[in-house]
């Protein structure tokens, strides 16, 4: 009993000693620079150190003070690296350091393999629903999240990108009510111990879904839709959050050889009973317009549209791209005129896991990896119903908390991308490669 005492005094002080209320998260990584977040628990003076591995001796500096009016969060933008290289960066807060002496954090930047080798091979951890119990608040009876150490076993993984797929936290009732009330939510949500190891090892993205946006199923006529875009773009550490023209979170991630276009399913989202035609948007007309330059611009070979809502399934009760299908079905068959190749589709949401294969006339068939929950609650009551939906790929289907795994690997013109799925303690559920060559038209055609 009096080990249990003296390592709850230990934690206890640790936690009020330290000078960081979350954080560092390392954000985007790029080829010469890297985003490093950090929040205090109060306005602070903050100051990073970093430097190549073994050149100390050469570190910059960076100094700041971190401002309440961003809700004591501050990205830092590392510049002047180099490619391909790891790094290591140390953090003070008002001159107290957030580590011993000795310690530091590291990153790599991305490698310059263009017109020069083949591309890297690497690994993007993913998933979606993120529910952490907090009772006062909470409904009564069984708490609905729980199974907090699935984040261990994510922080053991060795992978390279972290990408969040929205309900990243839940906001309560008593969060969204008031727009002064939602960053309590997600600060504390992000603060939580347990998160830590996955945010300073991993490159993180998000994009958000109803559960961090405001309340359940809500879009664009949510009333404090601007107070938590305003949150998002300082909570997270994407490249960038939208356009001038167009507000909202969308952004593209190219990570060595693939590009991802992380798309906002809720800023500009029409309530999903609204009647259906040109009025009615989940995406929204600016930002598909986006999108589709983007797709159209991008030379990679693998093409990751990431959202929200699952994207492709019509045969479910539940929030999808579906029911907007005259926004959908056009964008689907802008796909098939253009003869985008490498397209797979990435998305949350629905507390299982499972993968959709729609087959296309002369045109590869298009895929969508749904990857949930974290810690939410499962909905593996109804796996018997989604068995029997034409389009899945039966043996991807989990009912259980998880989390994905996409392994990119391969020669250039000949890569590939292996879909994986794991439990909370790590076992491999299941996995399925694709070839680059698969996702072509000439391979569909004849």
């Amino acid at each position: 009993m009096k080990h249990f005492v003296f390592a709850i005094l230990l934690f206890s002080n640790f936690s009020m000693a330290s000078p960081l209320k979350s954080g560092p998260m390392l954000g985007h990584t790029a080829l010469r620079g890297a985003d490093i977040w950090i929040e205090t628990h109060k306005p602070s003076h903050a100051t990073i150190k970093y430097w190549q591995k073994n050149h100390k001796s050469e570190a910059k500096y960076l100094k700041t003070f971190v401002k309440s009016d961003h809700y004591n969060m501050h990205t830092f933008k590392l510049k002047g690296l180099q490619p391909g290289l790891n790094y290591s960066y140390q953090l003070w807060i008002n001159k107290i350091p957030v580590h011993t002496k000795d310690e530091s954090f590291s990153f790599k930047t991305q490698e310059l393999w263009m017109w020069r080798t083949d591309p890297p091979d690497f690994s993007v951890l993913t998933g979606s629903c993120n529910f952490e119990n907090e009772e006062s608040h909470d409904r009564a009876g069984t708490p609905y999240g729980g199974g907090y150490e699935i984040f261990d076993t994510l922080a053991k993984q060795e992978a390279d990108m972290m990408l969040w797929l929205g309900d990243n936290w839940y906001y309560r009732e008593v969060d969204f009510d008031a727009e002064q009330n939602m960053i309590y939510r997600a600060s504390k949500d992000k603060g939580r111990e347990f998160l830590q190891p996955v945010f300073s090892k991993f490159a993180n993205y998000a994009i958000w879904d109803d559960h961090d946006f405001g309340p359940d199923n809500s879009g664009g006529y949510f009333a404090h839709k601007q107070k938590s875009l305003d949150i998002f773009k300082n909570v997270w550490a994407n490249p960038s959050y939208g356009m001038p023209e167009t507000p909202g979170i969308f952004t593209k991630v190219r990570f060595n050889d693939a590009d991802f276009f992380l798309l906002d399913n809720r800023y500009h989202r029409s309530h999903e009973k609204f009647p259906d035609g040109p009025d009615k948007h989940m995406y929204g007309q600016e930002q598909l317009l986006w999108l589709k330059n983007q797709l159209v611009a991008s030379s990679q070979p693998f093409k990751i549209i990431v959202g929200g809502n699952q994207m492709l399934n019509d045969y479910h009760e539940h929030e999808g791209w579906d029911k907007y299908r005259y926004e959908r079905d056009a964008f689907i068959e802008w796909l098939d005129n253009t003869k985008i190749e490498g397209v797979v589709f990435l998305s949350g949401d629905k507390h299982h896991t499972e993968m959709l294969k729609i087959k296309r006339e002369k045109a590869y068939p298009l895929l969508e990896l749904t990857c949930s929950p974290f810690t939410s609650g499962t909905h593996a009551s109804r796996l018997d119903s989604e068995l029997k939906k034409p389009t899945i790929i039966p043996e991807t289907l989990v009912g259980e908390k998880n989390f994905c795994k996409l392994n990119f690997n391969g020669k250039r013109k000949d890569r590939n991308i292996t879909f994986e799925s794991y439990n909370v303690d790590g076992k491999k559920l299941w996995s399925k490669k694709v070839k680059q060559s698969e996702l072509t038209y000439s391979a569909h055609e004849k």
